[in-house]
C-alpha cells in the first residue's frame, strides 16, 4: 500500500468505503438490522426460535497472505474465512463487523478491499453493521454473526462409532496456489499454464461452503472447516467426538488442475497438510451418506468419502491398503508450520 497525499480521516474512510447507500433498516426488514453503522454498537434482531452463532478471525499481512496480495483478495478472504466457520456449524450468516488496521489510508487500496469484502457479503446476505479502523501494520479482523434453528447447529462432537468421514470439493489447491505465488515449484504444465492460474485463484478467492453447510444440517452428525489442513484439523474432530479416525489417502479428492500441474506425490502432500481450501470435513452415518451426496449434487459440489470413525483414539492413515505416515503436518500458530503463510 502507498500513502496518499491527503490521507483520509477515520470517519470519512468509514462513510466512503463501508457504509451502504440504503434506507434505514427497521425491525420488519429481513436483515434483522435495527441499528447498524453509525452508533456505538449495532442493534440486531434474531429470528424467533434461533440460536446465535458467532465466529471471528484475524488475518495479518505476511502471515496469512503475501504482502503483494491484491486488496480485493484480502477483503474477500477476511470475510470468507469467517463464513467458512459458520458453514461448518450449519448456520445462516447474517451480520459482520470489521476491525481494520492500516499503515495508511490509501483510497485506491480501500476501494478494492471494500469491493472484495462487500461483494462476498452481498452474495451471502451479510450486512456489515459496525467495526473500527486504526493505523498500524496491515491486519484485518472480521466477526460474523449468524443463526441456526434452536438445537440444530452442526458441532464437532456429534459423530458416532462407524460414521463415515467425507470432504467437500478438492483438497490442496489453495496450498498449491500459495506455493506458486511465493516459491514456485517445478510444474508439469508450465508456470504460466491455466492450471497454475486456477490454483492461484483458489488461494486468492476461497469459496466458503455456506449453502452446503445449511443443506447438511440434520444429515451430518459432525462437521468442521478445513482451515489448517486435514492433518491439522481431523485430530481435532476425532478428539471432540472421543473416537479414532482413519483416512485412506488415495481417496483424497484432487482437482484436475492439481493433477495437471504437479506430481501425485506433491499433490497428496498439499491435500493432507495445506490449509486455506476452506472445504468442509463431515462425519455422517453410512445410511445417510447418500442423502449428503444428493445435497452436494444439487449444489454441483463434489463430496468424497475418505475414511471412517471408530472406537478408540488417534488418527491413522493408509495408502493403497498399506500403513502410511505423512511427512508433513497441518498448521498451528506459534509452532512450526507446514507453510510459511497460511490461515
Amino acid at each position: 500500500m502507498k500513502a496518499e497525499a491527503s490521507p483520509l480521516g477515520e470517519f470519512e474512510l468509514i462513510r466512503r468505503f463501508f457504509m451502504r447507500d440504503a434506507k434505514p433498516r427497521g425491525v420488519g426488514d429481513d436483515s434483522g438490522v435495527i441499528l447498524g453503522i453509525g452508533d456505538d454498537a449495532a442493534v440486531l434482531a434474531l429470528p424467533p426460535g434461533t440460536e446465535l452463532i458467532a465466529a471471528v478471525d484475524t488475518i495479518v499481512a505476511g502471515r496469512h497472505f503475501p504482502l503483494s496480495t491484491d486488496a480485493r483478495s484480502i477483503g474477500h478472504r477476511a470475510l470468507a474465512v469467517n463464513l467458512s466457520d459458520l458453514a461448518a456449524m450449519g448456520a445462516t450468516p447474517a451480520w459482520a463487523t470489521l476491525a481494520l488496521t492500516l499503515p495508511s489510508a490509501d483510497a485506491a487500496w480501500l476501494t478494492r478491499f471494500s469491493a472484495g469484502l462487500l461483494e462476498l457479503a452481498d452474495e451471502y446476505g451479510v450486512a456489515l453493521v459496525g467495526g473500527d479502523t486504526t493505523e498500524g501494520p496491515l491486519t484485518v479482523s472480521v466477526q460474523v454473526l449468524g443463526h441456526v434453528p434452536r438445537g440444530m447447529a452442526l458441532r464437532r462432537d456429534g459423530a458416532r462409532d462407524g460414521d463415515l468421514l467425507a470432504v467437500t470439493g478438492t483438497l490442496g489447491d489453495a496450498g498449491a496456489g500459495l506455493a506458486f505465488t511465493t516459491a514456485p515449484p517445478t510444474v508439469k504444465s508450465g508456470p504460466a499454464s491455466p492450471d497454475v492460474a486456477a490454483l492461484v485463484q483458489r488461494f486468492d478467492y476461497p469459496t466458503p461452503r455456506v449453502r452446503f453447510g445449511l443443506a447438511a444440517r440434520g444429515i451430518a452428525s459432525a462437521a468442521m472447516d478445513l482451515s489448517d489442513g486435514l492433518l491439522g484439523d481431523l485430530p481435532k474432530l476425532a478428539r471432540a467426538c472421543g473416537l479414532a479416525a482413519h483416512v485412506a489417502v488415495q481417496r483424497l479428492p484432487l482437482s484436475d488442475a492439481m493433477r495437471a500441474a504437479v506430481s501425485v506425490g506433491q499433490a497428496r502432500e498439499w491435500a493432507l497438510a495445506a490449509g486455506d481450501d476452506y472445504e468442509l470435513l463431515l462425519a455422517v452415518a453410512p445410511a445417510r451418506f447418500a442423502d449428503l451426496e444428493t445435497a452436494a449434487a444439487r449444489l454441483n459440489l463434489r463430496l468424497t468419502a475418505v475414511g471412517e470413525l471408530h472406537d478408540g483414539s488417534g488418527v491413522t492413515w493408509s495408502l493403497d491398503g498399506r500403513d502410511f505416515l505423512p511427512v508433513t503436518h497441518g498448521y498451528e500458530h506459534f509452532s512450526q508450520a507446514s507453510t510459511q503463510i497460511t490461515v
